[in-house]
């Protein structure tokens, strides 16, 4: 029993130094996958978030949605539709999407954070004009009410963050005649990572990281330089979903991000794992 005290004790020294360097830090969880899914995932990325605001950092959560989406779509007799990972949103799509996310998974986030301790507030990139989108047009085809983001207005972000809460946000934005319009979740926080000029963005996702040979699960880089990633994609070392996952990391390094995380968010605690020990479980994505 002593030895597992002890063994306990290294732990939270080894995070010391880490604690102490990130204190003060705003990081940008995407928050998305199995942990939107699961309950056991969700309770343990919600206890990891606590505790990162608990110790110092300003955490600052973007979800999505996908599953519940289609589940709603589904009940209302409409079929989902996508083009290049991206949902065809019709009008009718468009409002089982806000029911969806700002309605349901967005509020539910939030008091579940607030479970914990946390002064978590549920928003959406509508809110005080927070996302100004015009609307994507992917290869020229109109694939409906789907936003790409123009500005971010950090204004709420920062009176929330400043005042000791934890933002939940919507990736629904707004265009210029106050139409709602569906964003990309990444999308949205990369942008919103960007604007701020966070430290840290997280992409929690369901693999192990960027793996230096795709068909081994062993091969996974803690880190990887933004030059790397467009020969590794050429090789095939990235491919099928994990190319726009790599790709959102590389534009949020360009966009002003310091350090780009992508995380198994299957791992049980593993935003702790990444961020305060030695070795971590997921990639870094760097200059």
């Amino acid at each position: 029993m002593m030895q597992e005290y002890i063994e306990k004790a290294k732990v939270l020294c080894e995070a010391l130094p880490y604690i102490k360097e990130f204190n003060g830090y705003t990081v940008v969880i995407r928050y998305g996958g199995s942990a939107l899914i699961y309950d056991d995932i969700k309770a343990s990325i919600l206890q990891d978030i606590a505790l990162m605001k608990y110790v110092g950092f300003r955490p600052i959560v973007v979800h999505g949605g996908g599953p519940e989406i289609n589940k709603l779509l589904t009940t209302f007799g409409i079929t989902p539709e996508f083009y290049k990972g991206l949902r065809v949103t019709d009008e009718a799509t468009m409002e089982v999407v806000e029911m969806a996310l700002n309605g349901k998974i967005n509020k539910s986030l939030a008091a579940d954070l607030c479970r914990y301790g946390v002064l978590a507030v549920g928003i959406s990139g509508r809110d005080a004009n927070m996302t100004r989108v015009k609307k994507l047009m992917p290869d020229g085809r109109d694939i409906g009410l789907v936003g790409e983001v123009e500005k971010i207005d950090t204004a709420l972000i920062k009176t929330l963050v400043n005042n000791d809460f934890v933002p939940v946000i919507s990736p629904v934005g707004a265009d210029a005649e106050g139409r709602s319009y569906n964003v990309n979740a990444d999308y949205a926080a990369v942008a919103i990572a960007g604007a701020l000029k966070a430290e840290k963005l997280v992409f929690l996702t369901d693999i192990e990281g960027v793996r230096r040979d795709a068909n081994d699960a062993k091969s996974v880089m803690a880190r990887i330089k933004t030059a790397e990633v467009k020969d590794m994609i050429a090789s095939g070392a990235i491919s099928g979903g994990m190319i726009p996952k790599v790709e959102c990391c590389v534009a949020g390094v360009n966009a002003g991000v310091k350090n780009v995380h992508i995380l198994d968010g299957r791992v049980e605690h593993c935003l702790l794992l990444e961020i305060f020990t030695q070795t971590g479980i997921g990639t870094l994505v760097e200059k």
